[in-house]
């Protein structure tokens, strides 16, 4: 879900739900960025990400065919209906070409320290729009969208995972009830306490009526409002999904996470964004905590 500032106290208690193919990551080319340290890098995933006023997390980084690098969170977070407005085909999207802030320390009355500067690039939701699309599960969950880093600040980005790396390339088959997972979620609510953004997680099992698109789980502690669009990666470091659902009846508590495999297929086949990627992270993934 997307915390914006000024439905702080509402947003706590607001649901937003909201995306198949195999899909392969960047390889290496002269088109491949040189990324900066991962200790030191200022936009990576878990990044604050500010649009129109309402604040989400940075789920993975990708690349496209000449270069260019585009951070990505939850679709929702550009939208311009209520918290609980989650159909994709049916609510609307701040345009693309608006402009997305990099921060790290945000807070529920201020954005923080701005560390960089993006463009709206794609959006499922938009897409969706365009494409008149009326699959249901689509609608539903089909909940990425891609912001463009200004060129001036795609040094500053690194695409490992903070405390976890990775991530280590897609999972296309989905999980299982029980399966682990690991993200990190960065909402202002938190007041920019780094301990309390690792998490860990269980899967619920996936449900077959949503076709793949959707994995329901548990996480300690649960994906709060502004933690949406962060990612999700399975065993072995492989991004799952991205944030886009905080659960209430009949799972309180629970979190679902729209499928990345799915999301992304649909973005390369649709985005008009040629060589689109997910990048692997420099740093090795590990499960500790």
């Amino acid at each position: 879900m997307r915390f914006t500032r000024t439905r702080a106290l509402l947003a706590v208690a607001a649901s937003a739900a909201i995306a198949g193919a195999g899909i392969a990551t960047a390889p290496a080319s002269s088109a491949t960025p040189t990324w900066a340290p991962a200790a030191t890098a200022a936009i990576h995933p878990g990044t604050m990400m500010y649009t129109a006023g309402a604040q989400c997390t940075a789920n993975f980084v990708y690349t496209d065919g000449v270069g260019n690098v585009y951070v990505g969170y939850a679709a929702h977070c550009a939208g311009t209906g209520s918290s609980t407005d989650t159909n994709g085909c049916t609510t609307n999207s701040v345009p693309l070409g608006t402009k997305v802030d990099f921060s790290n320390d945000g807070n529920v009355l201020s954005e923080g320290t701005i560390v960089g500067h993006g463009t709206l690039a794609y959006s499922s939701w938009i897409t969706e729009h365009r494409l008149g699309t009326t699959d249901a599960n689509t609608c539903a969950y089909n909940d990425l969208a891609l912001v463009k880093v200004d060129p001036a600040d795609a040094a500053k980005v690194n695409p490992s995972v903070p405390f976890w790396g990775g991530p280590t390339g897609i999972d296309t088959d989905g999980t299982k009830a029980g399966d682990q997972v690991w993200t990190y979620g960065n909402s202002s609510l938190r007041a920019g306490i780094s301990a309390l953004s690792p998490h860990t997680g269980i899967s619920l099992g996936d449900q077959a009526a949503d076709g793949g698109w959707s994995h329901p789980l548990y996480t300690v502690t649960p994906g709060i409002p502004g933690d949406s669009g962060s990612g999700f990666m399975t065993a072995g470091g492989k991004a799952v999904g991205v944030l886009s659902t905080l659960g209430l009846a009949p799972l309180p508590a629970s979190n679902n996470i729209g499928d990345l495999a799915k999301e992304l297929a649909f973005a390369q086949a649709h985005s008009g964004i040629s060589g689109l990627q997910l990048v692997d992270g420099t740093e090795p993934f590990n499960p500790v905590l």
